[in-house]
């Protein structure tokens, strides 16, 4: 079927050729679409639509999940300015299958390059514990996307491959423009948190613009596959009532990077501070202990701490960017309130800033 930019150019006849095409359904025809909003994302908008059949066919799904643009202008402009909606159309149709964290099963992925049109239909991975970002997690939850992000990152580890697909390698043309908008984004964010944001963590801030230029840089620190927005509201756990674990969605962010990348952030504003303090090293050395069975090698537990630390820088960073970059509202304000200060305070502990001059 053709791209579909909103929910509502999804009917009956649309989703059964969807599903067809697909192979969710063989001879059922969808006749009945019922879409109703549901997450909380930030440059794209999702829907669950409950489905009704003409005759009963096993397997057919009683719902699934549909995703596209936001229809808030600023939101949708840096959707398309990031090219975020071309990588996650990108990681469904290309790479989802040669890794083995869990994501939903893409029925439908495509993408006007154009006009930044899309339409993407998951699997609905419900009944599911869907995670929050300003309520936090357990240790034992944390330990589980440590364990996913490992499998994540395991299977395509050191892979040279990746470096040759252009959608995933986006980070280094965009750096010198991400750089120089910095004093702009942190001229905004200050007059939007002054007085809010605690003076020791507004102080980290304002050293963006001395570190990153060093982050965006060419370092010896293995690549793989990185979601680069690993965090709590991405994530649902005991997914489709236990079947598995963990699910893993919005992968807007997905790129060729560091690994660990995506662990300290997550680590960053996953847990609280105290928390996250008493137990870190153990979760990271859980999700280093379970990379190695992916086959990953020369890569030792001293390495894996430093890369930790060192890139605790992403979470101050994405805190800050991802503030200016969207549209505002009341949870999105606390949000980014609570991952800035996250990042902070993780960056302190750990000196991370030390680590690029």
């Amino acid at each position: 079927p053709p791209i579909a930019a909103s929910p509502a150019g999804i009917d009956a006849d649309w989703m059964t050729q969807a599903l067809r095409a697909s192979g969710a359904i063989t001879d059922s025809k969808v006749t009945t679409v019922t879409a109703k909003p549901v997450g909380n994302g930030l440059v794209g908008d999702s829907f669950r639509f409950q489905l009704a059949y003409d005759t009963a066919e096993p397997g057919a799904p009683a719902s699934v999940v549909g995703k596209f643009p936001a229809e808030d202008p600023s939101s949708r402009a840096s959707g398309a300015a990031h090219q975020l909606y071309r990588k996650e159309v990108s990681f469904y149709r290309e790479l989802a299958h040669t890794v083995k964290i869990n994501t939903p099963k893409a029925h439908f992925a495509d993408i006007n390059l154009e006009t930044q049109d899309f339409t993407l239909i998951f699997e609905d991975l419900g009944p599911s514990r869907p995670g929050d970002q300003l309520t936090g997690c357990s240790v034992e939850d944390a330990e589980t996307a440590m364990l996913e992000a490992a499998a994540l990152h395991g299977p395509r580890w050191g892979d040279p491959a990746l470096q040759t697909i252009d959608w995933m390698n986006t980070g280094q043309a965009m750096a010198p423009h991400i750089v120089a908008a910095l004093p702009m984004v942190l001229a905004a964010y200050h007059e939007r948190y002054d007085g809010q944001l605690e003076p020791e963590f507004m102080a980290l801030v304002d050293r963006l613009p001395d570190v990153m230029s060093g982050y965006y840089e060419g370092r010896a620190i293995p690549l793989t596959v990185q979601h680069g927005d690993y965090r709590l509201d991405n994530i649902l756990f005991d997914v489709q009532g236990g079947k598995a674990r963990q699910g893993t969605l919005d992968w807007q962010t997905v790129s060729c990077g560091p690994g660990l990348t995506d662990v300290s952030y997550f680590l960053s504003a996953g847990l609280p501070y105290e928390t996250r303090r008493a137990h870190e090293r153990d979760l990271v050395r859980r999700y280093h202990a379970e990379l190695l069975t992916y086959g990953v090698k020369d890569y030792g537990w001293d390495a894996c701490w430093e890369d930790y630390r060192r890139l605790a820088v992403h979470g101050v960073f994405m805190g800050v960017f991802s503030a200016i970059a969207v549209e505002r509202t009341e949870r999105g304000d606390a949000l980014f309130l609570a991952m800035t200060r996250g990042g902070c305070a993780q960056a302190l502990d750990h000196d991370t800033f030390g680590f690029w001059g």
